[in-house]
């Protein structure tokens, strides 16, 4: 499995990214009140994508043996991504007001935003010990 290391991280990477500006577009989007949102592919796509972000990310702990008890940025960043998952649906889905969506989005963008910066820095949140 180590031998597919080079392969699958740059893939993870790529697809995080695409996974977190799809959101964003997303977002601008329903702010706008777009039709767009409504396409098939539009409601289609994220879910193949996160799908291969997901199976990304177990393959490369499972390979790399990375426990979310033994590092803690790796904790950090899965209860982040549940943040990210719930502001998300909120935003999307099921805020009731435009004003409640565009905080969720906030919200979400900025879990987002600290999911990068741990898998970056390998710290909670990305931020320097202190």
């Amino acid at each position: 499995m180590l031998e597919l290391l080079p392969l699958v991280k740059p893939l993870h990477v790529l697809v995080a990214i695409a996974s977190g500006a799809g959101f964003a577009l997303r977002g601008v989007w329903m702010l706008r009140g777009s039709a767009l949102l409504r396409a098939r592919i539009v409601r289609v796509l994220p879910h193949l994508i996160d799908t291969v972000l997901l199976a990304s990310g177990v393959f490369l702990a499972v390979s790399m043996q990375l426990s979310p008890a033994a590092h803690p940025w790796l904790a950090a960043k899965l209860l982040l991504l549940l943040a990210y998952i719930a502001a998300g649906m909120l935003a999307l889905r099921h805020g009731r007001s435009r004003r409640v969506r565009a905080a969720a989005l906030l919200v979400a963008l900025g879990c987002y935003a600290l999911i990068l910066a741990s898998a970056v820095t390998h710290r909670p949140l990305g931020l320097p010990s202190l």
